[in-house]
């Protein structure tokens, strides 16, 4: 079995503000797994929050080339890169998704059938609008619910007072999109009830509040949670499944994604703890090409909510096959992951 990757940029189509950063490109590597005359496709972003450039991510590639080479089959080779050889979790989860699209092609199935959902059924995602001002969100909101979106989040965390105008001017430009706000733990606690309690209080409904507070404070968010009027839902705080079996009566849901867990294989461990826990499932993910975003989309059958937009944020998509563009996330029931090269 043999790993090789390809390096390619990736334009946003509009610069997007949360409450930490602002980016308006990154680079991608595809991998590419090769075994038995079949071809495997995976990908990974750069992240400065997850310490990953493209020198570190191509390292570290390599170091898993003798992995894979001493693998016989796409199941051995998933059981050596989550047998704990310190990657990190973005690289693992490219790699995990090469795999599993080789595991789809020779067995001539969709991948989300070898992810315990048979049958496909198509899914709204959301799509992000970044933190600017309420006018233009207002004005995005719009143009997104007359394209078909039914499902926006709103990024927050920046100011407190313009983040309740904004969600209050998305409502009024999206009148009948369900809202999901996300200030990417830009608040404290006392803020997140507080300006929870005014946006509810103007009578829009919410339907999850993701990761108000910064990480690292389980309890503070089950404080969140007895005082919350809407859903809350852990981002950062949730990467394992001892996370969440932690979490558990402490919020609503987590939010899962795999270039944060590593791979559908522990996406799929960590969707199995929070049911047990009592738990909702958000997929999320990070800017992407399709390819990036397409082992997700595999998993939404397992979803309350759908956050997997990061495609549709870019200038160019240089891959094809999930859609959304309209909104709604297709899947044409391709083997393997299903994506094209354009």
């Amino acid at each position: 079995m043999n790993i090789d990757w390809e390096v390619y940029g990736l334009d946003l189509d509009t610069p997007l503000r949360i409450s930490r950063s602002v980016m308006s490109r990154r680079d991608a590597v595809r991998v590419v797994v090769t075994h038995d005359g079949l071809q495997g496709h995976g990908e990974v972003v750069t992240s400065v929050y997850y310490r990953l450039d493209v020198e570190a991510i191509t390292s570290l590639l390599g170091r898993l080339r003798p992995v894979l080479a001493d693998a016989d089959s796409p199941e051995t080779a998933l059981d050596a890169l989550h047998a704990g050889n310190a990657i990190p979790e973005g690289v693992r989860a490219a790699v995990d998704a090469a795999l599993h699209d080789l595991l789809g092609l020779r067995g001539a199935v969709p991948v989300h059938a070898l992810a315990g959902v048979p049958h496909w059924h198509d899914v709204p995602t959301a799509y992000t609008i970044g933190i600017t001002t309420p006018d233009d969100a207002a004005a995005r909101a719009s143009a997104l619910a007359g394209r078909g979106f039914s499902v926006l989040k709103v990024k927050a965390g920046a100011d407190p007072e313009r983040d309740v105008a904004t969600v209050a001017a998305v409502r009024a430009a999206a009148p009948d999109a369900r809202l999901v706000l996300d200030p990417n733990g830009g608040w404290s606690r006392d803020e997140t009830v507080r300006l929870v309690e005014r946006i509810t209080a103007a009578g829009v409904v919410l339907d999850a509040v993701e990761q108000p507070i910064p990480p690292g404070d389980p309890d503070a968010l089950a404080w969140v949670r007895e005082r919350c009027p809407a859903p809350l839902v852990a981002d950062e705080d949730a990467a394992t499944v001892a996370d969440v079996r932690k979490l558990a009566g402490a919020v609503d849901g987590v939010n899962v994604k795999l270039a944060k867990c590593g791979g559908l294989r522990p996406a799929l461990e960590i969707v199995s703890a929070a049911r047990e826990g009592g738990l909702d499932v958000m997929l999320g993910c990070l800017v992407a090409s399709s390819l990036g975003i397409a082992p997700a989309v595999h998993l939404a059958g397992h979803a309350r909510w759908v956050d997997l937009d990061g495609h549709l944020l870019l200038a160019h998509d240089p891959w094809s096959g999930i859609g959304g563009e309209d909104g709604t996330l297709r899947l044409a029931g391709a083997p393997g992951l299903g994506v094209v090269r354009r």
